[in-house]
């Protein structure tokens, strides 16, 4: 950097033009810096970090780093192995963000104080490491705790916090939000992060980033709805680290699995010796702690209600649907087909902002074909609405409504305003009650079909449901703390009245 006049209060005036300068055009490849992206080109310059062997040295971005950033968008949620590095690079382009935009908030949040400060002293040593110039000049900080660094020459700061104060980014107005292990934050980290979302400017850059930690709560929801909310989603597993090797086994060792994980991935035996190390060191825990896969590393916090085995295996082989509807609520895999029977099931909900959602499933009687799915938190009369347009559109099919709590209001706007005429009845009634009796029956039915018929399910959200359905401590079955099973749910009541349809 250049040293130019300094201010009244020291600050090199020259440095603080070229650092904003600099800021303006952080995300850009410069001719002047051979096509190399700026905010790269000053990482590599600026930044020192701790490496494995305990010594300070020039950051160099390592394969994980190097992918986030080509792909990375405003939001992004990052699920990853241990000591993949996205916490220090994600720290480093913060960091490089706030000492190059003036009046910049950047805001970190782990998961405990002790991991906080961890991060935090890596932030510090990206301060101590630049020239001296900086850090006396146009970065001279009035303010560098174990908590906050404060840059009064461009107005900047970079503060740390914990997942577990539910004030957390309270009265502040963020720039930059970096959420680190999320799904460890202790307390409603739903709450916490709605909280610190609600303090980000509208142009705020986001990056939530964690191991996992079961089929639940906030961090797991939050992925599984990437696509709603528009986050990139990045997944990095353990092979992607160099670091991650062990003796090398015997070729005529190898199992199945991992011959497949070899070819598909280009493993070496050496990363086959280092997973089968971890898999006797962490048993049942290997899959969330060294992941392989976006779905399996989920792992449920209780005993599973429906074949996990069956629902991996499948989750594979899905694809996208074929066309989506209303933002992506609506998702179809199969049009409707001339001379075919359907049924749509409904499972209500109250419609609000939070809570749970309302789903409709359209079935071919048939064959049991999961051909459409309706995901949205509609009010009893959109839901009538678009239940009844969807019933129409599949050649005028069966609706079958759950008329538990919401449902008797979806009735009757069925009725009275959409006057749709073929609503199926139990015993007489229009709706289909879910009880204590026909519960069981219902999940028994699912159960066994995503066994014996799993060619039939085509939605990724009906999956991942499945996978935080689980037996809970108290003996109850259904979603686990923080999870959904409306899509579970509603498929389980249109394989139940199909077979009735079919007697």
């Amino acid at each position: 950097m250049r040293t130019g006049t300094r201010t009244e209060t020291g600050e090199s005036k020259d440095d603080c033009d070229e650092l904003i300068q600099l800021g303006k055009v952080l995300d850009d490849a410069l001719p002047t810096l051979g096509g190399e992206i700026t905010g790269h080109f000053l990482a590599e310059r600026l930044l020192r970090i701790r490496n494995r062997s305990g010594e300070v040295v020039a950051f160099r971005p390592n394969r994980a780093q190097r992918a986030f950033e080509e792909r990375r968008g405003r939001t992004n949620i990052v699920l990853k192995s241990r000591q993949m590095g996205i916490s220090t690079w994600v720290a480093g382009r913060f960091f490089l963000k706030t000492i190059t935009q003036p009046g910049t908030l950047t805001l970190q949040v782990a998961h405990t104080q002790e991991a906080a400060e961890g991060i935090f002293r890596i932030v510090h040593r990206f301060l101590d490491g630049l020239p001296e110039s900086l850090r006396h000049g146009a970065l001279r900080t009035s303010k560098a705790s174990s908590r906050q660094i404060v840059f009064p020459a461009l107005d900047s700061t970079y503060r740390v916090e914990t997942g577990g104060d539910a004030n957390a980014g309270r009265g502040l107005t963020i720039h930059n939000l970096h959420c680190s292990e999320v799904a460890r934050w202790p307390g409603d980290a739903n709450e916490t992060l709605q909280g610190l979302r609600a303090a980000m400017t509208p142009q705020a850059e986001l990056v939530l980033e964690s191991t996992p930690n079961g089929a639940e709560g906030c961090f797991w929801e939050e992925w599984n709805h990437a696509d709603e909310s528009g986050m990139v989603r990045h997944f990095f597993p353990w092979w992607w680290e160099d670091a991650y090797k062990a003796e090398c086994v015997p070729a005529e060792s190898l199992q199945d699995d991992e011959r497949r994980l070899m070819e598909r991935y280009g493993l070496s035996l050496e990363q086959i010796g280092f997973r089968r190390k971890i898999a006797a060191g962490f048993r049942g825990l290997a899959k969330q702690e060294y992941p392989e896969d976006a779905s399996e590393c989920f792992l449920s916090s209780g005993s599973c209600y429906f074949d996990v085995a069956a629902l991996d295996a499948r989750g594979k082989e899905l694809t996208g649907p074929i066309a989506t509807r209303l933002g992506g609520q609506l998702q179809i895999w199969f049009p409707p087909v001339a001379g075919r029977q359907y049924l749509v099931a409904v499972d209500t909900a109250g419609g609000g902002s939070e809570g749970d959602y309302s789903v409709a499933q359209v079935v071919e009687i048939h064959t049991g074909l999961q051909c459409a799915e309706l995901q949205a938190r509609f009010s009893p009369l959109e839901l009538a609405e678009e239940s009844a347009r969807l019933a129409k559109e599949y050649n005028g099919a069966w609706l079958v409504v759950e008329r538990n709590n919401h449902g008797s209001g979806v009735l009757a706007y069925l009725h009275g305003v959409s006057k749709y005429p073929r609503i199926y009845q139990q015993d007489g009634q229009d709706g289909w009650m879910t009880s204590v009796i026909h519960r069981p029956r219902m999940l028994g039915a699912m159960a066994s079909a995503l066994v014996e018929t799993p060619g039939i399910f085509f939605s990724r959200r009906l999956l991942q449901e499945c996978r935080s359905f689980v037996r809970h401590r108290n003996g109850k079955i259904g979603a686990s703390t923080g999870a959904h099973d409306d899509c579970v749910m509603a498929m389980a009541m249109a394989l139940c009245v199909r077979d009735e349809i079919r007697r």
